[in-house]
């Protein structure tokens, strides 16, 4: 894949506004400093590679056009690859295999396992449902992961332990269909910010559990800017300008998005203190994908579009609930790779992979590898 020649990163300069700073940009392989045998995936549609269409193979994401710039479906939620497809490029590893397409679930020679499930939450389907709210896509939440996860690295011989220690534990991105599934089901966004706590206790728990395993590196994800996506747009819609940002986002959603990454960070803080021998990065989301909407012109997005998804249907921000991507009759756009947004809900290849160079450039430092 070609890679941009400049990279950019966001400071915060207030709480509000960002200023772009430039940052050089590194080697493509530059996640190979730091050695790593094997990367490890918690989390939901953001990485899944796989998990869901093996549970439910008539998803729509185990057809075309999801993975349209691939040989075939994979089961990722895109046209293409996703981050952590490259975060595994950049560390010269095989893309990592969904847990469920193993043949063996045996533990090593394999680079990682994707144990991600498109649709999962961070609290168990009963939890949420005690709260009115209902997972649509999966069972699975973020506790099974983590009985797939024993469950493989019990499999493991005498030799496990330096291999686990030596690989990049990725903690997320998960909570975002917590949040997401919440406000389909009309709950306000005090009834949401209520759930949050516990939604991070729930990332905290997965954290000290893959430290337990024996992980000393792990990257640990916020949320998106959810008020710049167009499932998001199309269905609050405020009338009130002064509702919306400088880019036309939800402000609302955005702050809603900062509070759960503000609480997440605090967390990840308290994490290190807790078990000083272990790096534990915070994986910046939000400003990895701010990052590239506001620099969209430049990196080759349509500026008209970047609100509207590719693959679908609907006034606006071409996207609905009723028919989604993959639905029969909804088009799919000429060039994916002028859009940041798949399908409304999920990024193009070509934004994951801007979003994960300036997500590699930001964290490299922080794991602290030889350089």
């Amino acid at each position: 894949m070609a890679t941009s020649n400049v990279v950019y990163a966001l400071a915060l300069s207030t709480l509000f506004h960002f200023v772009l700073v430039p940052v050089s940009s590194r080697e493509i392989h530059v996640l190979k400093k730091c050695g790593f045998q094997a990367i490890y995936q918690l989390g939901d549609s953001l990485a899944d590679s796989g998990n869901l269409i093996r549970e439910n193979p008539l998803s729509p994401y185990a057809s075309f056009p999801y993975g349209l710039k691939l040989s075939k479906p994979t089961g990722r939620c895109s046209n293409g690859l996703l981050m952590i497809d490259y975060i595994a490029h950049s560390a010269k590893l095989p893309y990592l295999d969904a847990y469920l397409n193993l043949v063996r679930n045996s533990f090593g020679g394999r680079g990682g396992v994707n144990f991600a499930v498109a649709g999962s939450t961070a609290l168990p389907e009963k939890v949420l449902s005690s709260k009115n709210i209902m997972n649509l896509v999966t069972n699975e939440s973020l506790s099974t992961q983590l009985k797939w996860m024993s469950t493989y690295f019990n499999t493991c011989s005498k030799d496990c332990a330096r291999e686990i220690k030596s690989s990049l534990f990725m903690v997320g991105e998960i909570g975002g269909n917590d949040y997401y599934f919440g406000f389909l089901f009309h709950k306000t966004t005090e009834e949401m910010k209520a759930l949050v706590p516990e939604v991070v206790r729930a990332i905290k728990h997965a954290v000290v559990k893959v430290i337990g395993h024996g992980a000393r590196r792990v990257v640990v994800p916020g949320n998106f800017p959810i008020g710049c996506f167009p499932v998001y747009l199309s269905q609050f819609q405020p009338n009130d300008t002064a509702a919306y940002d400088e880019f036309k986002c939800i402000k609302g959603l955005n702050s809603f998005s900062r509070y759960h990454n503000e609480l997440l960070k605090q967390t990840v803080e308290g994490l290190k203190k807790q078990y000083p021998d272990v790096i534990i990065v915070y994986g910046d989301y939000y400003k990895a994908f701010m990052s590239i909407y506001q620099n969209a012109q430049s990196l080759g997005f349509d500026t008209k579009s970047i609100q509207k998804a590719c693959c679908g249907t609907g006034a606006g921000h071409n996207f609905s609930l009723t028919r989604m991507c993959g639905a029969p009759g909804v088009p799919v756009c000429p060039n994916p790779d002028l859009y940041i947004s798949w399908d409304g809900i999920h990024l193009t290849q070509k934004a994951y992979q801007h979003m994960a160079e300036w997500l590699i450039n930001d964290i490299f430092p922080k794991l602290q590898c030889s350089s």
